[in-house]
């Protein structure tokens, strides 16, 4: 008798600890990705002026991540990172076209190529998840069609609807459905109502708030009344963002409309940092480059009953922990052979875990990104040829021009091949400390050289034949033309 109360208790707390959702059924997993929403660019994260009612709900009732990040500058290879959870260097997507974007007298190397799709060896989250029994939809973006022109239902996903062909970014006359928002919301929610009896992946990719910038007119009138000052000029961004929560709103109350709020999981986050109308400040930089401003991102996770209401971590986080985490989640197994560098955040979600077990997260682009960002590094390019970490309250950059043609480590005082920030104390990376903490750069350096290698990362190293060393860098100032693939 005594065994079996034993035995009782026992399984009773292997069944409290685990999900709730797993009583019963895995649960539903849906992902809400904006399109260069910026990470202070949501009243979660503390904007004044931009109005996120739903979103903010939304964090009350789950986790709010304070530093979480996309895994990669702009939309293409972050999207590449977040459907692989991998690293760019195994996908080989490091931008949207081309990698050597800018004038090429300035480019100092030649750029690593790149690639526009992800192979169709390489299984994506939703494969995967269909084949642990899952009903797959993506309902927007994919953006990674690539010249083969794979599209996502070969890529996992069982329904992919599209509501802004041919062009998504071009301005249109759809005052009730601006940025195709509410008709990705309306797809979406006809998804989930009709495989509500088995669990179901929804992934809701949207192209608000990314230019040209679109809104409902009783939203615009709204931000134009509150507006003042240089508010003004951001009253249709902020109208778009506004439309954009209403649609997170839409999709929350269906989902309890349809009992299924404890059994699933959303998550909302961006695939990268903010275009330059919305300053992100005191972050630095915004979309494109490799500082906070371009890579954090606004990051809410929500499960009723087995993520505390109302919480917050400072566990650093990137994209390519969705994968990972949903498998966990779903209690499935990685695909045979894949590689992958996420790790899962459900330990996090549950409280069970403080930190994760790696010691650093990494990015890496070999190529140039033209166009410069506020307080930027440089007064032509968002970014040059650089990998970045963050370990800790770290953070370290290694620019290749300097390493490689100006005498890498041995020239470190001198060539400006390595920042060191300490993010902690400057979550502005306003003070590069590399030359004051030389033994955590050089340790750091280490670490970031041994992941180049075990990842594949691709240095560039060959020089550019059309570099011209007399060639005068001139600030390039943008037009009022915006490009569909910033």
């Amino acid at each position: 008798m005594k065994s079996f109360f034993f035995l009782l208790t026992g399984l009773l707390s292997l069944a409290l600890a685990m999900p709730a959702a797993t009583a019963g059924r895995a649960p539903n997993i849906v992902v809400i990705l904006a399109d260069d929403l910026g990470y202070r660019d949501t009243g979660f994260t503390g904007s004044t002026f931009f109005e996120t009612p739903n979103l903010d709900q939304l964090a009350k009732t789950g986790m709010i991540f304070d530093y979480a990040y996309a895994g990669a500058g702009n939309c293409a290879p972050s999207r590449a990172a977040l459907h692989s959870g991998q690293y760019s260097p195994r996908t080989g997507v490091y931008a949207v076209g081309r990698t050597d974007r800018g004038p090429k007298e300035l480019q100092r190397l030649v750029a690593i190529p790149n690639r526009e799709d992800l192979a169709l060896e390489n299984v994506t989250m939703a494969e995967a998840l269909k084949a642990a029994g899952y009903t797959t939809g993506l309902f927007g973006k994919w953006h990674l069609f690539g010249k083969p022109d794979v599209k996502p239902t070969q890529q996992g996903f069982d329904v992919y609807y599209e509501s802004r062909y041919p062009n998504p970014n071009t301005r249109r006359n759809e005052p009730e459905d601006p940025k195709g928002i509410y008709s990705l919301t309306r797809a979406a929610i006809a998804f989930m109502e009709s495989h509500r009896e088995k669990p179901f992946f929804a992934f809701i990719s949207h192209y608000a708030i990314h230019s040209a910038l679109e809104a409902r007119p009783e939203s615009l009138r709204k931000f134009e009344a509150k507006a003042s000052g240089r508010e003004k000029a951001n009253a249709l961004y902020a109208a778009c963002i506004y439309d954009l929560d209403d649609a997170v709103g839409q999709v929350v109350k269906a989902l309890r409309d349809l009992k299924l709020e404890k059994d699933t999981l959303i998550v909302f986050t961006s695939d990268n940092g903010s275009t330059p109308q919305s300053s992100q400040e005191p972050l630095r930089g915004n979309k494109g480059c490799y500082y906070e401003g371009g890579i954090r991102e606004p990051w809410i996770a929500a499960w009723p009953g087995t993520i505390p209401a109302g919480t917050r971590s400072s566990v650093p986080v990137i994209n390519i922990d969705l994968y990972p985490t949903f498998l966990a989640a779903a209690g499935a197994k990685a695909p045979d052979g894949k590689v992958m560098d996420g790790e899962s955040l459900l330990p996090v979600f549950t409280g069970q875990a403080d930190h994760l077990q790696r010691q650093a997260i990494f990015w890496h682009f070999p190529g140039y990104l033209d166009d410069p960002v506020p307080r930027g590094r440089d007064p032509v390019f968002r970014t040059r040829p650089v990998t970045v970490m963050r370990s800790g309250k770290w953070k370290l950059h290694l620019y290749h021009e300097e390493w490689q043609l100006d005498g890498g480590r041995a020239a470190l005082a001198t060539n400006r091949a390595v920042e060191l920030y300490d993010l902690e104390k400057d979550p502005g990376e306003r003070q590069d400390v590399a030359q004051l903490h030389t033994k955590e750069r050089d340790r750091l350096l280490d670490q970031m050289l041994a992941w180049m290698e075990k990842s594949g990362a691709r240095m560039p190293s060959e020089l550019n034949a059309a570099y011209n060393p007399k060639a005068k860098p001139t600030l390039k100032k943008r037009a009022g033309k915006k490009r569909d693939d910033e």
